[in-house]
C-alpha cells in the first residue's frame, strides 16, 4: 500500500469513525427531569401536572424529538416536600447530568428549588403563581400561571357588578394563599367592595368551624377562600353544617378539579372556582375579544388526546400548564438549537407564544404578563364559565341561595 493510499484510507477511517459517534450521539435521549408531588398534599394536582408532561413528551416525540434526538422523562416523587424536591433536582442536574429541567408543583416548592436551577444556570418554567418568587434577582425561573394576586379578581368583578358591598376572605397560611388573600384585598378595594374580615389557617387544618363562625358573624356578601384541593372541600361541608351561605363564595386552587364535585356533589353547586385554563375552552366558539382556536392553538386536539391517553383521570388546568410548561422548553430549545443554559434562557425571554393554555409571555424577570384568568361555577355538575363575560357561554346562577332551599 502506497504512502498515499494509506493516508486517504486513514482520513477515511478517520472520518468514518467521527461520524458513527456524532451519529451515535445524536441517537442518545435528551433526558428532561423534574420532580413531581405525587403523594403527599399536593399529589392530586402534581399527577395532573405529570400527564400534562408525559403528554407533551410523548406528543414531540411523535414529531421527531428535538435536535434529533428522542425526549426521555425522568420524574421523582417529592412527596408534596420541599427539602425532598431540592434533593430531587441536585440529583437531577449534578449526578444524573439531565439536559435540561421541567418545574415542580407548586409556589412552595418551587420557591425552595429555584436556588438550585439557579446555581446551575438551569432554565426552569415553572407552575407556581407567586409574584415574589419571580422578584428576587433571579435569572433562570419562568412564570406560566397569570400571578397570584389576581386569582380571585373574577369574584371581586361580578360581585360588584352585582351591587354587593362586603367580603370576608380566608387563605391557607402558606405563601400562594397568602399572596392570593392579598391581592384580593386590594381588588376588592379597588372594586368599591368593604373587606370585613380576613384571616390565615395553618397548613394541614382540617376543622374550619372557628374560623367559619367568626365569618358568619362578620355577615359578608361575597366569601373569597384562597386553597388547595383538602381544604376548599372540608371548608364547604363545614360551611353547611354551620348554615353559613354568602350570596357569593369562591374558591382557588382545587375547586376545579372533577373531584371535587365527584366528592362533594350537590354540595358543589353554585361554588365559584379561580382558573387559568378549562377543557370548556375548547367547546366555545371562536369570538368575542379573544379567538379561542388563535389564543389556545390546539386546545381541542389535547383534550381529546388526554382522554384517550389517561382515559378517566382528571383534567384540570394544572394538566394543560403542564404541558405548555414542557410545550415552552421543547420549542425554545428547538429555536436555540441549543442545550445551553444561558441561550434557551434568551430565547424563553424573547417569547411570545400561544400554547394549548394560552398566552405565554413574561417580563424581563420571568414574570407572566400576558396569560389571563377565569371564573366558574359548578352549576348541574358541571363548570360553566361565567367570566370574564366575552368568554362566558351562560350566566352565574346569583345570589347562592340557603342551604335550607336548595
Amino acid at each position: 500500500m502506497s504512502r498515499r493510499t494509506a493516508l486517504i484510507f486513514s482520513t477515511s477511517l478517520v472520518g468514518l469513525l467521527v461520524f458513527l459517534a456524532t451519529t451515535g450521539d445524536a441517537q442518545q435521549p435528551l433526558r428532561i427531569g423534574a420532580s413531581l408531588s405525587q403523594t403527599g398534599s399536593f399529589a392530586a394536582l402534581g399527577q395532573n401536572q405529570l400527564r400534562g408532561y408525559q403528554l407533551c413528551v410523548k406528543h414531540a416525540n411523535e414529531k421527531g424529538g428535538v435536535l434529533g434526538r428522542r425526549i426521555e422523562l425522568l420524574v421523582e416523587d417529592d412527596q408534596s416536600k420541599a427539602p425532598t424536591a431540592v434533593a430531587i433536582y441536585e440529583k437531577l442536574i449534578a449526578q444524573d447530568k439531565v439536559d435540561a429541567i421541567l418545574g415542580p408543583y407548586g409556589s412552595p416548592i418551587t420557591e425552595a428549588v429555584a436556588s438550585v436551577n439557579e446555581k446551575y444556570k438551569m432554565p426552569m418554567v415553572t407552575l407556581a403563581a407567586t409574584t415574589s418568587i419571580f422578584k428576587k434577582g433571579r435569572k433562570f425561573i419562568f412564570m406560566v400561571l397569570p400571578p397570584a394576586e389576581i386569582f380571585l379578581e373574577g369574584l371581586m368583578d361580578m360581585a360588584a357588578k352585582r351591587g354587593l358591598k362586603t367580603v370576608a376572605l380566608i387563605n391557607e397560611d402558606t405563601i400562594f394563599p397568602k399572596a392570593t388573600a392579598q391581592g384580593t384585598i386590594e381588588l376588592a378595594k379597588k372594586k368599591g367592595l368593604q373587606v370585613v374580615f380576613v384571616e390565615a389557617y395553618p397548613k394541614g387544618t382540617t376543622d374550619f368551624s372557628a374560623i367559619l363562625t367568626k365569618v358568619r358573624a362578620a355577615n359578608p356578601d361575597v366569601l373569597g377562600a384562597a386553597t388547595y384541593f383538602d381544604d376548599a372541600v372540608a371548608i364547604i361541608r363545614q360551611m353547611k353544617v354551620i348554615n353559613l351561605s354568602p350570596k357569593m363564595y369562591g374558591v382557588t386552587v382545587g375547586g376545579d378539579l372533577p373531584k371535587f364535585h365527584e366528592v362533594l356533589s350537590r354540595d358543589a353547586e353554585f361554588v365559584y372556582g379561580a382558573t387559568p385554563w378549562d377543557p370548556e375552552l375548547v367547546t366555545l366558539r371562536a369570538g368575542g375579544l379573544i379567538p379561542i382556536a388563535r389564543q389556545y392553538p390546539g386546545a381541542k386536539e389535547f383534550v381529546e388526546s388526554h382522554k384517550r391517553e389517561f382515559s378517566g383521570a382528571d383534567l384540570s388546568y394544572h394538566t394543560a400548564a403542564g404541558y405548555a410548561i414542557c410545550q415552552i422548553l421543547v420549542e425554545a430549545i428547538k429555536r436555540t438549537g441549543s442545550l445551553d443554559g444561558e441561550k434557551i434562557r434568551e430565547q424563553i425571554l424573547k417569547m411570545d407564544l400561544h400554547t394549548v393554555f394560552g398566552h405565554f409571555k413574561v417580563d424581563p424577570d420571568g414574570f407572566q404578563i400576558a396569560h389571563k384568568m377565569l371564573m366558574f361555577q359548578w352549576q348541574d355538575g358541571k363548570k360553566a364559565i361565567v367570566w370574564p363575560e366575552e368568554l362566558a357561554p351562560g350566566k352565574a346562577r346569583f345570589p347562592t341561595p340557603p342551604w335550607s332551599q336548595r
